[in-house]
């Protein structure tokens, strides 16, 4: 199949090696010309993923419509804030192309999920999510990952059939709500996680945010018709388990810092990869505020980033809310 990546970062480029190693015929977008230069040369990506050498037949471009034309799959690996610049310059792409999104975001104003970001920009597209717990660094050097792929029964199965290999295991879903929810979401989690890591906290504290933030998630997810079932999956506790836990996670990292007295900008200033979490924080608690789901730690998170709360206040004021009854199905206020 012909299949276009959009973004060069660590997980588009190793989606893009991934295919390339299943003989499809692969081409990576990068945006900046002078990056892709050194793409081409060093033929690896030395800034995300060093010492994975690209296939000969990986085609490199920074031409967008290029990339589009003629492609039976288009993956979106743009970092959710510039998602809707980046998809207003694509045109000339076929009806029938596939979009698959593997950005995880909450766009700020509008309050959308990637894919309805998407199909606000490019009308009525076919469109997938793909989510799960999935290190990029790892499935670019063939370790072991399941994901799951969300959307229309036609549509994921296509999917599935494309990226499915020894090392990469697809499920389907047809709850493309909660798949997305879940893998934007969990990212404010791992924020919360590398805050306790920052402040030296062990094991409870990183359980009991993990467990809570998923109770979080379910919340706000079955306010907006998403299958509480997803979130028992790969696309909600998966990717939470290894987001929160795992060394190469940018958003625990992020986290970390601040713990440990760094302010946002300072942690922010020396990263050239983008934690998503940092910017999905401030437009789901706006989310939450409009629906009225209480997220005691997504606002935590957020007055540390973004209000210059000091992270051990946070714990405190989270640690001293009103008993509650611990309950399976989320209920408001749980």
């Amino acid at each position: 199949m012909k299949i276009s990546i959009l973004g060069a970062g660590s997980w588009g480029t190793a989606i893009a090696l991934h295919l390339a190693k299943k003989k499809h015929n692969v081409t990576l977008w990068e945006n900046f010309p002078d990056y892709l230069k050194v793409l081409k040369t060093k033929r690896e990506n030395i800034k995300f993923l060093p010492g994975v050498k690209f296939p000969d037949e990986m085609v490199l471009t920074s031409d967008i419509n290029a990339a589009v034309k003629g492609k039976d799959i288009i993956v979106l690996a743009i970092p959710s804030q510039y998602l809707r610049k980046v998809l207003e310059k694509i045109k000339g792409f076929d009806k029938k192309t596939i979009f698959v999104s593997l950005v995880k975001g909450i766009e700020e104003g509008t309050f959308f999920r990637m894919s309805e970001l998407a199909k606000d920009v490019l009308g009525g597209i076919n469109i997938c999510a793909l989510s799960g717990p999935s290190i990029a660094v790892e499935v670019a050097r063939d370790v072991p990952t399941t994901v799951v792929c969300a959307g229309s029964a036609e549509n994921t199965k296509t999917i599935q059939e494309a990226f499915m290999g020894m090392n990469l295991r697809v499920y389907t879903n047809t709850d493309i709500v909660g798949v997305e929810l879940g893998g934007a979401l969990k990212n404010i989690i791992a924020l919360a996680c590398g805050i306790s890591d920052g402040l030296g906290y062990g094991d409870n504290t990183k359980a009991a945010l993990m467990t809570r933030g998923l109770a979080e998630i379910s919340r706000l997810g079955i306010k907006m018709g998403a299958d509480p079932l997803t979130f028992a999956g790969l696309a909600g506790i998966g990717d939470i388990i290894v987001t929160c836990t795992s060394k190469h996670s940018r958003n625990r990292s992020v986290g970390e810092q601040i713990g440990k007295g760094k302010s946002l900008d300072e942690v922010l200033k020396g990263m050239y990869m983008v934690a998503e979490g940092v910017w999905t924080t401030k437009s789901t608690l706006k989310l939450a505020e409009k629906l009225g789901v209480e997220m005691p730690i997504a606002r935590a998170v957020y007055e540390v980033l973004w209000e210059g709360e000091k992270p051990f206040e946070a714990v405190g004021e989270l640690m001293g809310r009103t008993p509650k009854e611990e309950t399976h199905i989320p209920t408001p206020g749980d």
